[in-house]
C-alpha cells in the first residue's frame, strides 16, 4: 500500500497543471452551494435579529423597505423625511416611547446616525472607552469605524459634504470622538453617532458665528434693521463646536418642525402597539409604522427564490462536472495505457494498479475538500458585504 501511495503522490506531482485544475474544479463545484446556503443563513439570522429586536418604526409614507433599510441597518436610501413634530405626537399616546433616528450624513464613508441616549440603551449597547455624548459637536463611533480608521477618543472626525461643488452650501463639521462602543456584530458596529442637535447642524439649520457686534471686517455686513443685523457668506462660520464657542451656535426655526429620518417606537406591551398601529390604520396619526419583521421576512423570500435559481444552476454544472472528470478519467486511462503495460510487465497485478489509481483520485478529492473546508469557514467573514451587495 505504501508504495502504491508513493506512485500516485508522484504522478500527481509531476502532472501538477492537471492535478491543480482537478482539485480546482472539484472544490468549486463543492463549495459554491454550501458557502452561498451559509451566506444566506448567516444573512438571514442577522437581519432577522436586527428585525426582531425593532417593535415597531414610524416613517413618511412611502417604500417600507426602505424605511427599514435605512433606520435598521443605515444604508440611507432616498427617503423622505418625518418632522420631531411626529416624536412628540408619539410621546403623547402614551403607548410607549420613541427613539428619533437621522441617517443622512456620512463620516469618511461611515454613516452619522442622529439620535437620543435612549437608543444606546434600547440596542444595549456599551462602551469600550470613553463617555457618552454630552454636547454638541461629539460623536461615538462603533467598533468597527475606530478599526478601519484607526481613531479613538480624543481624535476627531469630520463629516463629509454632501456637493464638493456648493461653494455656498454647509462647512464640513469637525466632530470631537468622545467614545468607542463594545463590538455588537450589527451595524451599529459600522455607524458614527451623535446627538439630533449636531446633525442638524451638519445639515445647516444651526451653526456657530462671529458677534456680529465684533465684526471688524465691515464688508462681511448688509446693515442693520432695528436690532437685526444681517451679514453675508463672508462671515466666518465655526466648522468645530468647541467649550469656547459652544455659546455661540444656535438654530433658527421652530424645533418640532426639525427633519429626522424615522422613530423607532417601543411600546409598554402589545395591545399597546396594536392601538398605535390602529391610529395609523384610521389616519389619525399622519405618515405610517411598519413592522420590520414583515418587511425584513419578505425581503429574504427574494433573496431564497434566488438561492433556489442557484442551486438548480449548481447541481446542473455539478452533474456536468462529473461527466467532464469521467471523460478526464477516460482519456487518461487510454493514454496512460503503455504505463500500465509497463506495470503488468514488472509484474503488478490488476488490483495493485486499481489501488493505485484510487489513491490518485483519493488525494485529488482529499486536497479539494480540504479547499471547501478553508473556503467554507472564510465564507462567514464576508456575511456583512454579503448582505450589502445582494440583500439590501
Amino acid at each position: 500500500m505504501t508504495q502504491s501511495l508513493y506512485l500516485a503522490y508522484r504522478y500527481l506531482t509531476f502532472h501538477k497543471v492537471r492535478s491543480l485544475v482537478l482539485v480546482a474544479s472539484i472544490s468549486i463545484i463543492t463549495f459554491l452551494p454550501n458557502g452561498l446556503k451559509r451566506l444566506i443563513t448567516e444573512s438571514e439570522a442577522q437581519m432577522m435579529a436586527r428585525a426582531n429586536a425593532t417593535p415597531l418604526v414610524v416613517g413618511a409614507k412611502g417604500s417600507s423597505t426602505d424605511l427599514v433599510i435605512n433606520t435598521l441597518y443605515f444604508q440611507q436610501e432616498a427617503t423622505e423625511n418625518i418632522s420631531m413634530e411626529m416624536v412628540d405626537a408619539l410621546s403623547d399616546t402614551g403607548l410607549g416611547y420613541p427613539i428619533p433616528v437621522f441617517s443622512a450624513f456620512k463620516a469618511r464613508g461611515f454613516p452619522i446616525i442622529g439620535t437620543s441616549l435612549d437608543y444606546f440603551d434600547f440596542r444595549g449597547l456599551r462602551l469600550q472607552s470613553g463617555r457618552h455624548l454630552a454636547f454638541l459637536g461629539e460623536c461615538v463611533i462603533g467598533a468597527a469605524v475606530a478599526e478601519a480608521l484607526d481613531i479613538s477618543v480624543g481624535d476627531s472626525l469630520v463629516s463629509s459634504p454632501e456637493n464638493f461643488f456648493d461653494l455656498a452650501g454647509v462647512y464640513p463639521l469637525k466632530m470631537t470622538v468622545v467614545g468607542v462602543l463594545t463590538p455588537s456584530g450589527s451595524p451599529d458596529d459600522g455607524a458614527v453617532f451623535t446627538d439630533l442637535g449636531t446633525t442638524w447642524v451638519i445639515m445647516g439649520l444651526g451653526h456657530g458665528h462671529e458677534d456680529l457686534e465684533e465684526v471688524t471686517d465691515r464688508t462681511v455686513l448688509f446693515g442693520r434693521d432695528g436690532n437685526n443685523i444681517q451679514a453675508n457668506a463672508k462671515l466666518f462660520l465655526y466648522n468645530q463646536i468647541t467649550a469656547e464657542n459652544r455659546d455661540a451656535v444656535h438654530f433658527h426655526g421652530e424645533r418640532t418642525l426639525y427633519p429626522i429620518s424615522a422613530a423607532l417606537f417601543v411600546p409598554d406591551d402589545e395591545k399597546a402597539a396594536t392601538i398605535l398601529r390602529g391610529r395609523f390604520e384610521t389616519d389619525e396619526l399622519p405618515h405610517q409604522v411598519v413592522l420590520p419583521t414583515q418587511v425584513v421576512t419578505n425581503l429574504l423570500q427574494s433573496v431564497f427564490r434566488i438561492q433556489q435559481i442557484f442551486d438548480t444552476v449548481f447541481v446542473l454544472v455539478g452533474l456536468s462536472t462529473l461527466l467532464i472528470l469521467g471523460l478526464i478519467a477516460a482519456l487518461s486511462l487510454r493514454i496512460r495505457k503503455d504505463e500500465i503495460h509497463t506495470l503488468f510487465t514488472m509484474g503488478s497485478s490488476r488490483s495493485k494498479i486499481a489501488e493505485v489509481l484510487g489513491f490518485e483520485l483519493g488525494m485529488i478529492i482529499g486536497v479539494s475538500l480540504v479547499v471547501v473546508v478553508a473556503l467554507y469557514a472564510l465564507t462567514g467573514y464576508f456575511v456583512d458585504d454579503f448582505i450589502r451587495a445582494f440583500v439590501i
